[in-house]
């Protein structure tokens, strides 16, 4: 049995992991903004559940202290997202896509780490096809989207993120017994983009949402895949998956560029890691 953190677990994909990994007998700890859905889902699981909202950093970090009373996180599953409509920034000061979609879970991730280390974790990241669809001119030096914002230019931008991210946490910390991996869920019929003006709302919440779109449970059972996959075995560590391949990146990086987002990315959150 694996104790396993879900974030983005009050629904969608998030809430369809959690139930299959609670039926094949693992501890699921949810993550959610909402709490009527998340404590909904955790009285249905009796799973332990825990409140953060990705557009505060502060949150993060009471989450962080929160589940480091656990004595071991055996998976830390970044799965929190957004798509946005007009550019937006949040009390912290980043624009709303970037910090939800990958500085929150960078912080929560950093912030664990000597927890991880210890468990030999695996950490993995839900990205997108979107990382290839609007992520190509992604600019290191712009991670606050000053320039050229759209929703959708933003959306893939932090999914390349958090492809970039698990490639530099493998580089950086594998040898000490993390397992980074990231994945492309699919196009979900789920709730995601409910808080957007843009056109992928009517995408995610027309009758024609069926079309070309997958279930929940369906994107859920590549999460849970990766989760019970043995990294070096079933799955490549520092790898983005679509499905049950390795998904080719259309942005080129010698791993300069991951390495400085995770020293910008760094920066920004300094002061929440004292």
């Amino acid at each position: 049995m694996q104790t396993i953190v879900i974030t983005g677990a009050s629904d969608g994909i998030g809430a369809a992991a959690a139930r299959q990994l609670k039926e094949k007998g693992h501890h699921v700890v949810l993550v959610g903004r909402s709490k009527a859905k998340t404590e909904a889902l955790a009285k249905e699981l009796k799973a332990p559940f825990y409140l953060a909202d990705y557009v505060k950093l502060g949150d993060v970090r009471r989450l962080a202290e929160e589940l480091s009373a656990y004595e071991q996180i055996d998976v830390l599953a970044n799965n929190a997202g957004v798509i946005m409509g007009p550019r937006q920034l949040t009390e912290d000061g980043f624009e709303t896509t970037f910090q939800v979609n990958h500085l929150a879970g960078f912080l929560l991730t950093k912030l664990l780490m000597d927890k991880l280390i210890a468990s030999r974790a695996k950490v993995i990241q839900t990205s997108s096809m979107a990382a290839n669809l609007w992520g190509r001119n992604f600019d290191v030096t712009d991670l606050n989207n000053e320039h050229g914002y759209s929703p959708m230019a933003a959306y893939g931008r932090s999914k390349l993120e958090n492809i970039l991210f698990t490639r530099e946490l493998d580089r950086r910390h594998r040898a000490e017994g993390i397992s980074a991996v990231a994945f492309h869920p699919g196009f979900v019929r789920s709730n995601f983009a409910e808080d957007t003006t843009f056109f992928m709302r009517w995408f995610y919440h027309s009758p024609l949402r069926f079309l070309g779109t997958i279930s929940p449970e369906t994107s859920a059972r590549r999460l849970v895949s990766l989760i019970e996959g043995t990294p070096g075995r079933d799955w490549i560590q520092g790898e983005v998956y679509s499905k049950s391949k390795p998904m080719k990146v259309a942005f080129k990086d010698d791993g300069t560029v991951a390495k400085e987002l995770w020293e910008r990315s760094e920066e920004f959150i300094k002061p929440l890691l004292g």
